[in-house]
């Protein structure tokens, strides 16, 4: 992710941990916790106070004038946890690449393109692949400085092979230890393709592995209990942008503590087909991400980290970062179960790197609209809680996927293509579109017996991924004879359909993988499309699902397929359609309003609410959102005692609060060079009210309102890091 950011070599590492420095803010009355974090190769710095949970420090090298430990220490000394993050398949790793580590020049253990070309992440920083050389400098350069440095969580980032690679002497090496014959071309054939990502995939699953069983075993040795995560794109983005990566296997391992997820504007504004038409959508898109992450972890229950970012890598305007924020924000908030978050990656960038105003070439750092409403989001995802409530919508319906999906993506044979990945969305945007909440199902996490259990009808395709093993077929036969619906859509049409693989190998002669899956249901496609076997049904539906997005119209049939299948056959109720999504968390609405829709009616909520995706944080007696819009509303209605004095939404953290039966008074918190923006709900309305800096100077230039509706006080005063003293007294 974010591939223009500078990181730095593992050298020295953080100091001894103690007490005090990794005490979280503890004023919140949460004590010491891990909800929220940040990742930062910068030291501290007033402009980019973010007031998270965690400060996860990247990189481990020495600055001209700082180093590594020094860092870290400004960082604990602001009251956060620090935590290490640094690349997995990529990173400044100079005395391994030039030859330091072993006496070798290993720029050679590159990734490389049919070309000869190295694919490089930055200078002297090839994308790896990983051979037992890096697998090992991974162990004892770089994890087991950290854990004698006494860091005890540890974030390797984006395990990725690039499809485009392959041709590297390291990897035809390796080619030949898994597969025992000689390396063959990937461009020459689908079945080279098939077998090419098929090791990238199993080389970057061994090698986390074998770094995270290190790094527990030494950890242990040291009486320490260390923990891995791997931050990571989406199986649907890293599928769509022709990556190969372990993602869900990793689930299983038992070194692998947790995930980030990696969804911003960068990944789901990737264009898609829908109705025949090709464009950015952001939401929808950012949805589907989310959900595939859920779904790979949700088994296992693995911690997981949502992360959206303010900005992006690509040059964009604010407003356009603004807009695409928004939307990819309530995306991840629409999933209730996940209340632990990276509220950005690089707050560096975000606050001190100017950048294009909306139709103009002038350049500016962060506005102070965008600034105040991005802390209001983030300082809402400190109070963000998990809830038993669902989003809006008929459930149980799910769309089979597993990793590879990202096998057979680069490059192009036969003919056959896939543009936009769009036989995945072909599976998901006609439903998604109608306000169906469509989950996705990892075919690796069918073991599980929670995988399935809430599912009613299941879509699977196999014309863009395969299934890795038999088994996947007699655990999704079993479940059909039990009672569920599976709806097979595709031809079978696509050159990977041949490929040397476990269903045209030893006792088993089919030449398609649903051959076998349909063997085992004791169905013969063709003589029908509705099948009943056992309990269950099976619909057959000879289409890529390609076709439902790609040509204009044309996902009638389908969707009436899924229809009758969850009404008639699963008997799960009526198939709801609308434009819209809604879910309640605590006191927050969620929502968001789609085009290209049913219908293009808007969605109204009752207050009174408190806009925060408005930097004015409006009191508002009702809220409309727009087809195309989203919104986040805390709803003053479901606050359980309205007497007790507490803010309910600000640009800043609070601190230090303390109620009597007359006054409230908290610390407010935030970044330098920023404006704060807060409403705060009171018994009654205030008589007089006192805001003092950390020197206990009073502030000037003070904005307040009463709202009676809502019983909330509105301030706007610039934010300090150091902390103003709020006092309101009615």
């Amino acid at each position: 992710m974010l591939r223009k950011i500078i990181v730095y070599s593992i050298a020295l590492l953080a100091s001894t941990r103690d007490g005090k420095a990794q005490q979280a803010p503890a004023t919140d009355g949460a004590g010491t916790r891990e909800k929220t974090a940040f990742q930062t190769s910068s030291p501290w710095r007033p402009e980019i106070d973010v007031r998270s949970d965690i400060a996860i420090v990247y990189g481990a090298g020495d600055r001209a004038n700082m180093t590594f430990e020094q860092r870290v220490k400004s960082w604990r000394d602001r009251g956060y946890i620090t935590q290490f993050m640094t690349g997995i398949a990529w990173g400044s790793y100079d005395d391994y690449f030039l030859g330091k580590w072993d006496g070798k020049n290993h720029l050679g253990d590159g990734q490389v393109t049919q070309n000869g070309d190295t694919i490089w992440h930055g200078k002297n920083i090839p994308y790896v692949v990983p051979v037992a050389s890096f697998i090992d400098y991974m162990k004892r350069g770089v994890v087991k400085k950290v854990i004698d440095a006494g860091i005890t969580t540890i974030f390797l980032e984006e395990p990725e092979f690039w499809a485009r690679g392959g041709y590297a002497e390291p990897f035809k090496e390796e080619w030949q230890k898994y597969y025992g014959f000689p390396w063959r071309p990937q461009h020459e054939s689908p079945e080279n393709t098939y077998l090419s990502n098929k090791l990238k995939y199993q080389l970057y699953y061994n090698a986390i592995k074998e770094v995270s069983s290190y790094a527990k075993e030494y950890g242990k040795s040291k009486g320490l209990a260390v923990k891995v995560f791997i931050p990571t794109h989406s199986l649907v983005n890293y599928s769509s942008w022709k990556i190969v990566s372990p993602e869900a296997s990793l689930a299983s391992l038992p070194g692998i503590d947790g995930y980030i997820a990696q969804v911003w504007t960068g990944t789901s504004r990737e264009p898609t087909y829908y109705n025949g038409l090709q464009k950015e959508r952001v939401f929808e898109n950012a949805f589907l991400e989310y959900g595939s992450m859920v779904s790979m972890t949700a088994p296992t229950k693995r911690k997981m980290y949502f992360l959206t970012d303010p900005i992006e890598d690509r040059q964009k305007d604010w407003l356009d970062y603004k807009l695409n924020y928004q939307a990819t924000f309530t995306a991840k908030l629409l999933y209730p179960m996940v209340a632990d978050y990276e509220v950005m990656p690089w707050p560096e960038r975000i606050y001190t790197r100017p950048y294009k105003l909306a139709n103009s070439e002038e350049r500016v750092l962060i506005p102070r609209y965008y600034s105040t409403q991005m802390q209001v989001m983030v300082n809402a995802l400190n109070k963000m809680p998990v809830s038993a409530n669902r989003i809006s919508g008929s459930k149980g319906i799910g769309v089979l996927m597993g990793n590879s999906l990202m096998f057979q993506r680069f490059p192009t044979h036969n003919g056959f293509e896939d543009p936009q990945f769009s036989n995945f969305y072909g599976q998901t945007f006609p439903l998604l579109k109608l306000g169906v909440p469509v989950e996705t199902v990892h075919m690796e996490n069918l073991g599980y017996a929670p995988t399935l259990k809430d599912i009613k009808v299941l879509i699977v395709s196999y014309s863009n991924m395969k299934p890795m093993t038999a088994l996947v077929h007699q655990q999704l036969a079993d479940w059909v004879k039990k009672g569920g619906v599976l709806v097979y859509c595709g031809k079978d049409d696509d050159p990977y359909q041949s490929v040397m693989e476990w269903w045209n190998t030893k006792e088993n002669h089919f030449g398609a993988p649903s051959e076998h899956l349909f063997k085992l249901l004791n169905i013969t496609p063709g003589s029908g499309e509705r099948f009943k076997v056992g309990q269950g049904t099976v619909y057959v539906i000879r289409n890529n699902p390609k076709e439902f997005v790609m040509e204009k119209n044309a996902s009638g049939h389908f969707v009436d397929m899924v229809k009758q299948a969850y009404e008639q056959d699963a008997k799960a109720g009526k198939l709801v359609y609308k434009n819209s999504f809604y879910v309640q968390r605590g006191p927050y609405d969620v929502i968001s309003v789609m085009d290209e829709s049913i219908n293009s009616d808007p969605y109204t909520i009752d207050g009174p609410v408190i806009d925060l995706f408005d930097p004015q944080l409006p009191a508002l007696a009702k809220k409309t959102i727009e087809p195309g819009q989203q919104a986040l509303l805390y709803n003053i209605s479901r606050v359980a005692n309205k007497k007790q004095p507490q803010v309910v939404a600000s640009a800043s953290r609070v601190y230090d609060e303390v109620a009597t039966a007359n006054s409230y008074s908290f610390v407010s918190k935030s970044p330098v060079n920023t404006t704060n923006s807060m409403r705060v709900l009171l018994p009654a309305e205030p008589k007089t009210f006192v805001l003092t800096d950390s020197k206990g100077e009073k502030l000037a230039d003070i904005k307040s309102s009463w709202d009676a509706p809502s019983h909330t006080f509105y301030l706007g005063f610039e934010n300090s890091p150091e902390g103003t003293q709020v006092k309101i007294y009615w």
